[in-house]
């Protein structure tokens, strides 16, 4: 699996719910819910269902073969193009 996409926030925490939107991982916020109800989420490794779990730096959120990691504050440019 490829190294997961270094994702910057502004502070302490965010929902995995807003992650995931803010991280590509999923278009809408409406897309989330069946994702985490089907299993299709994982959070450092397990299954999470929650779409308001708090997630915090260093954290790596995976959908499909997809995968990003909470960085607070300010991140390299690691985009791959």
């Amino acid at each position: 699996m490829p190294e997961p996409l270094d994702v910057s926030i502004a502070e302490g925490t965010i929902k995995l719910g807003q992650f995931l939107k803010l991280a590509n991982l999923i278009d809408s916020g409406s897309e989330a819910k069946p994702l985490l109800a089907a299993g299709m989420v994982r959070v450092n490794g397990e299954v999470e269902a929650r779409r308001g779990r708090q997630l915090q730096d260093g954290d790596v959120v995976t959908l499909a073969a997809q995968s990003a990691r909470v960085v607070v504050g300010e991140v390299e440019d690691n985009l791959p193009w």
